[in-house]
């Protein structure tokens, strides 16, 4: 059964993958399991401007208030910040690259990738997050 769109996870977090299979949808399983990408500019909140927090679409935690977003053009949601504690960070080589892969802090799941440096806001922060990793809380 995958997720409903107006509901948030509920209960355990899933310890194994076909536990996540069940949880979410397959192209949900692909992005936050196996650490794909959605294609840029498909992503349901790419230009949303609704205020509220977006959090973990495979376990619910809170993860972006809508006023860390921003727009880069990207082709993904773009935030300048997390909630303290709530993204881990770790070292991606994948694609011939070093980035920085962020998942979420409670249930390990692929968000994106945090990029610095670039000047889009005074942060110097973009999280570059799928829209199939998150899900808006409107407030």
């Amino acid at each position: 059964m995958a997720t409903d769109e107006s509901t948030l996870p509920t209960g355990p977090i899933p310890t194994t993958e076909d536990e996540w299979r069940i949880r979410l949808s397959p192209a949900e399983f692909r992005v936050l399991r196996e650490a794909g990408t959605e294609a840029p500019f498909s992503g349901e909140y790419v230009d949303t401007k609704t205020e509220g927090m977006y959090n973990c679409r495979a376990c619910g935690a809170q993860l972006y208030p809508s006023d860390t977003k921003f727009d880069s053009h990207c082709g993904w949601p773009s935030f300048d910040d997390a909630i303290p504690g709530a993204v881990k960070e770790i070292e991606d080589r994948g694609h011939g690259m070093v980035r920085t892969e962020i998942r979420c802090a409670r249930c390990d799941s692929h968000l994106g990738h945090v990029f610095r440096g670039e000047g889009f806001t005074p942060k110097n922060t973009r999280h570059c997050v799928n829209s199939l990793s998150i899900r808006l809380d409107p407030k």
